[in-house]
């Protein structure tokens, strides 16, 4: 069993699954690293300043004294519906299903060209070969 599993763990596309795993958890950290920093804030800029994160019901009344932020809240324990990061999330992805439907068309694109190419021409015979057959060509002709 364990020689059989040696052989499956180190066959070529479960090491390549491996890969593309771990490559996506680092791409999915850029995703939210873009959405988080980089879109959301001027998104929240544009309508007025709003900070989505803090975008929430509380299910619960919230402690007097507390802080109305999401982490605040949730901190005293009261149950939220944090719409504003699920909101944040949803963007995250859309934004990587369109990174990852532009690779993957890219990629399909490439193949087709690849698959549409003209086969390259033969190649030239040597010169003995070419030399053998003129003189084949002269014998017939005789």
């Amino acid at each position: 069993m364990l020689k059989e599993f040696k052989e499956f763990a180190l066959k070529g596309n479960v090491m390549d699954l491996a890969v593309g795993v771990i490559i996506g958890a680092a791409f999915g950290k850029i995703v939210d690293s873009v959405v988080n920093d980089l879109i959301m804030p001027v998104v929240g800029r544009a309508l007025g300043g709003l900070d989505f994160t803090n975008y929430f019901f509380a299910l619960k009344s919230i402690p007097p004294g507390t802080a109305t932020t999401l982490d605040a809240v949730k901190k005293a324990g009261v149950p939220v519906f944090a719409y504003g990061n699920f909101l944040t999330i949803a963007i995250n992805f859309v934004i990587l299903a369109l990174i990852i439907f532009m690779l993957v068309r890219w990629i399909n694109r490439l193949r087709r060209a690849d698959a549409a190419a003209p086969p390259p021409p033969p190649a030239e015979p040597p010169e003995e070969v070419k030399l053998l057959r003129e003189i084949r060509d002269n014998l017939k002709s005789r």
